[in-house]
């Protein structure tokens, strides 16, 4: 029929543990359902598993489980939690209302909040972001042993009704043992069912076997029993009522004590759905380093994506009724990525991108903290995660940098030269006169201002105060340089960011990246000839902490445009060359693509690709360096020496003993591969930020530095 069968349970969910009783009677609103629990004798598995009990019932609430399938995958179970919270909406939903209609059920908040379940219609979809595709749930009561997926919900009610029309009642075997399967060899059904394209055998209440009724599987079935195999053993498949773990209130998930926006850079509009792609990779993968380093911490850092693109109009289809039809893919590919770098330069459009992003990035904190209201109240932080144009988008909103503001100051810098060179009593009469007029119209606009400032008091710019801003891949360092910073003489992150806008700026980047630049040196100028922090491996034992980290020096004779002869020269090991890291892949995080393809990759590079990619390594090599294939890379790595070595003991110049450092270093850099090539990774490196594990743990480690301090003082004063 392809309907669901739901039952009215009345008293259907007395097979309920303790747990489900407060939820019962507090979520219900009743339903005409309970969960309370009754006395009933229970039989545990030897594993120590969920209790099971000696008369065959209905399922009760926690023995049920939901499930939701992303990207036509296998089934994923829903956390205990928000299993029952379903199964309560589910069951008050079959219940009905007064008339005999179905009750109106509210939405049920699942997966820590980032999604919402419609009951009625079996479906799952987004809180903070849109998705075009929604994600089906289903109600498992009839698993399959091994895997534990569920049966197909249409099947899975009519073997559940069959099941408790035939078996309501009757007492289980007192060997009851779901790990281990009995043989049913001899043994013959007593009770079967048939359905669309399978049949299922009760050889007792506890052995359920489900058959496949296709021709080959039959023919399977006869020759086997033939040979003296059993029907089960041969071509069944053994069935459990009720999933493997029962679903409890406790197993819910920690409190957000911090979120990060995630907000992307160029090319949003040739794949909509990206950004929130990547945010689900960099969460998947930020979970699975909490579980393993930040488990003892009961609050938890969650990613939400910022998809700002989609929402602007900006010059409409202009640009595309301009483009040749030649190679019609390349410029599309280029019209909806390397544009936005275009439109945002344009005077008419960098508005436009500037309120988009704005405008979304307030949009999720408001609707974050309207679900979360405990969330100010208890202090929570946000932070940025920006990747590529975004990092100057996301940098210009905390500044309200702008470019009139830079064009006041080029007409107020001609002022002052002209008044320093020599003019005649005309021109110096009319450039005084021009003066006063400007200063008078200055004087005006601060008078309408200030009128219009008490009338409307402005909004500050972002609801929130950023405690971190993580750039990744990021230009941002040349957008600066071109809008005439310059390197000061503090080391202090305000030079670039003030402090009272964002609490820590840092810049991670991968060396092979040809789209990120360095911050530091923008700061302090001899910063360019000290190696950027690197960033840990994930599965470093005992790694030292980044701010225990002494800087490193790259060579002193390296000159900027790399002369080939100085990477020859710097490969060769030496006596006075600190120890080359080993180099390995970090975190798994920039292809794949087998040993083979990328090695075959380098390979390629030695032709055309050496020419074409040679300008984005750190330096050019020489063709000796490039015929010795995987020592030409390495080689290549030994010029930059270790963190927390001392400094090459052959460098003159005067960058040994700064007299200035920097309060906090800002540029963190990702390890290089152990097999990867340079020219391959020239490529792929910008876009390979999100799976990493060795980037997870590094923003959770700044992201729950506090939250650690103060465990780690509250251990210290138990003890």
């Amino acid at each position: 029929s392809g309907a669901s069968l739901r039952y009215s349970t009345g008293t259907g969910g007395e097979g309920s543990e303790g747990e489900g009783a407060g939820l019962g009677s507090s979520d219900s609103g009743g339903s005409g359902f309970s969960l309370a629990a009754t006395a009933l004798p229970e039989r545990r598995r030897p594993g120590g598993g969920r209790p099971r009990y000696e008369v065959v019932r209905e399922l009760g609430a926690e023995e049920v489980r939901w499930f939701y399938r992303e990207d036509r995958k296998t089934w994923k179970p829903f956390i205990g939690y928000d299993s029952l919270r379903i199964e309560l909406a589910f069951r008050a939903l079959g219940s009905g209302g007064g008339a005999g209609e179905p009750a109106a059920v509210e939405p049920v908040c699942v997966r820590s909040g980032l999604y919402e379940v419609d009951v009625a219609s079996a479906e799952s979809y987004p809180v903070y972001w849109n998705q075009t595709e929604k994600i089906p749930v289903m109600r498992g009561q009839w698993f399959i042993d091994g895997t534990w997926q569920p049966l197909e919900e249409e099947e899975s009610n009519l073997i559940e009704q069959e099941h408790l029309n035939r078996f309501k009642g009757q007492q289980l075997q007192e060997s009851f043992d779901m790990e281990i399967s009995k043989p049913v060899d001899g043994k013959e059904a007593i009770h079967s069912l048939k359905l669309s394209r399978n049949h299922v055998d009760w050889h007792s209440v506890d052995e359920v076997y489900l058959y496949s009724d296709a021709t080959t599987s039959k023919i399977a079935r006869t020759v086997t029993q033939k040979l003296g195999f059993s029907k089960a053993s041969s071509s069944g498949t053994r069935l459990h009522r009720g999933y493997v773990e029962e679903a409890t209130l406790e197993d819910k998930p920690p409190q957000t004590s911090h979120i990060v926006f995630v907000v992307h850079g160029i090319g949003q509009k040739m794949d909509q759905g990206r950004i929130i792609k990547n945010t689900a990779m960099m969460r998947d993968t930020a979970r699975k380093v909490e579980e393993k380093y930040f488990s003892n911490l009961a609050t938890h850092v969650e990613f939400l994506p910022v998809e700002w693109r989609s929402k602007l109009t900006l010059d409409g289809d202009t640009v595309d009724s301009i483009t040749p039809d030649k190679v019609r893919g390349l410029r599309d590919m280029l019209n909806s990525s390397a544009m936005d770098i275009m439109y945002y330069t344009s005077p008419l459009y960098r508005d436009e991108l500037v309120k988009g992003l704005q405008q979304e990035l307030n949009r999720l904190y408001s609707l974050f903290c309207s679900r979360n209201p405990e969330f100010e109240e208890k202090g929570g932080k946000v932070s940025i995660v920006s990747h590529s144009l975004g990092c100057v988008i996301t940098y210009d909103i905390m500044t309200g940098w702008n470019p009139v503001r830079l064009y006041e100051q080029l007409l107020q810098k001609e002022e002052e030269e002209l008044e320093e060179s020599w003019m005649s009593y005309e021109e110096r009469r009319l450039l005084e006169e021009l003066y006063l007029t400007k200063q008078r119209l200055r004087e005006i606009e601060e008078r309408l201002h200030e009128l219009k400032a008490s009338t409307i008091s402005k909004p500050p710019v972002l609801k929130f105060k950023v405690e971190n801003f993580f750039c990744m891949g990021s230009p941002l360092a040349v957008f600066l340089a071109l809008r005439g910073i310059r390197p000061g003489t503090s080391g202090s992150q305000d030079h670039i960011l003030p402090r009272t806008i964002c609490n820590r700026l840092l810049n991670i980047f991968h060396p092979t990246d040809p789209v990120a630049y360095r911050l530091e040196p923008l700061i302090l100028k001899h910063y360019s000839n000290i190696s950027p922090v690197q960033i840990h491996w994930y599965n470093t034992a005992n790694p030292l902490p980044y701010e225990h980290m002494k800087p490193s020096f790259l060579n002193p004779s390296k000159e900027p445009t790399s002369a080939p002869d100085t990477e020859s020269a710097s490969a060769a090991p030496s006596p006075t060359t600190s120890p080359v890291m080993v180099r390995r892949h970090y975190g798994e995080s920039i292809t794949n693509i087998g040993k083979a393809s990328i090695l075959g990759a380098a390979s390629i590079g030695k032709g055309l690709g050496g020419m074409l990619f040679s300008r984005f390594g750190r330096s050019s090599a020489t063709p000796q360096t490039m015929e010795t294939g995987k020592d030409g890379p390495e080689g290549d790595e030994k010029k930059s020496t270790t963190v927390g070595t001392p400094p090459l003991p052959h460098s003159s110049s005067g960058f040994l003993e700064p007299t200035v450092e920097l309060e906090h270093r800002i540029d963190f850099e990702l390890r290089e591969g152990l097999v990867e090539s340079r020219y391959w990774s020239a490529v792929t490196s910008h876009t390979a930020y999100w799976s990493s594990l060795d980037i997870a743990l590094f923003l959770l480690t700044f992201m729950y530095k506090q939250d650690q301090e103060e465990t780690d003082k509250s251990n210290l004063d138990t003890i």
